[in-house]
């Protein structure tokens, strides 16, 4: 399918979360159909150009795509950081300054705007990778999430995401109602492999429907720039999601 491409500034009960959206163009065979919606969360350095493609894939297989600016509570409305030291220092900042009631109530303006979109089923998933593998974690904790695919989720394990470092997030696992898919690579630094298994027993523990994926790759593998990306791994993990995704939207 071609793909149009639109922005929308979503209210907060902070300021106004820059939101792009990636859908199905509006030709006359598809008019009438509609589409399951897709929150995308970006890393750290928000909606880069790797994380638009990574949209486009997704969108072009017939879903409707809003992917927020994480920290629009601190940079100015369309603001990318470089993948650079200067970005990594201001995007490993702001993760630890935000509020995760930020972060929640973020998620919960996307859910709304996708379920309130006119070409939405009102079926509504979620897909993040780094930090926002993390807040797709939390965003499946919103009872209209039905899939939610986290890939290399970062300060899972630790809790150390938003201000105070502090989350919550293993400790209210049994709040996800939806299908859970973990993806991760075993030569990660930032999730180490006692971190991963206090995560996969912390799962093993809940009532959660979920699917746990690792193979040996860095962080960040998905990301198609820079010496760390696995174009055939990062083919495969889409197709896992598109798989959930099919399932349940």
């Amino acid at each position: 399918m071609i793909v149009k491409e639109s922005h929308v500034d979503l209210n907060t009960p902070t300021e106004p979360m820059r939101t792009f959206v990636y859908e199905p163009a509006d030709e006359t065979v598809y008019r009438e159909r509609k589409y399951g919606g897709l929150l995308i969360y970006s890393e750290i350095f928000q909606v880069t150009a790797p994380i638009t493609r990574l949209c486009l894939h997704f969108a072009g297989q017939g879903y409707i795509v809003m992917v927020p600016e994480i920290y629009h509570e601190d940079l100015p409305l369309g603001t990318r950081l470089g993948y650079d030291d200067e970005g990594k220092t201001t995007g490993n900042r702001l993760k630890k300054s935000t509020p995760l009631s930020s972060f929640d109530e973020g998620a919960a303006a996307v859910v709304e705007a996708l379920q309130a979109h006119p070409r939405c089923n009102g079926r509504v998933g979620t897909l993040g990778v780094c930090i926002g593998g993390h807040l797709s974690f939390r965003a499946a904790f919103h009872p209209d999430v039905l899939a939610a695919v986290c890939l290399f989720p970062t300060d899972l394990h630790s809790g150390t995401l938003g201000k105070g470092e502090n989350a919550d997030s293993l400790e209210r696992i049994d709040d996800i109602r939806g299908e859970l898919v973990m993806i991760w690579g075993r030569q990660d630094p930032h999730i180490p492999d006692d971190g991963r298994l206090k995560i996969y027993r912390a799962l093993q523990a809940s009532r959660v429907k979920y699917s746990w994926h690792e193979f040996n790759a860095q962080h960040a593998f998905l990301r198609d720039e820079g010496y760390r990306y696995d174009p055939g791994l990062a083919r495969l993990c889409r197709e896992i999601a598109f798989d959930a995704f099919h399932r349940n939207l």
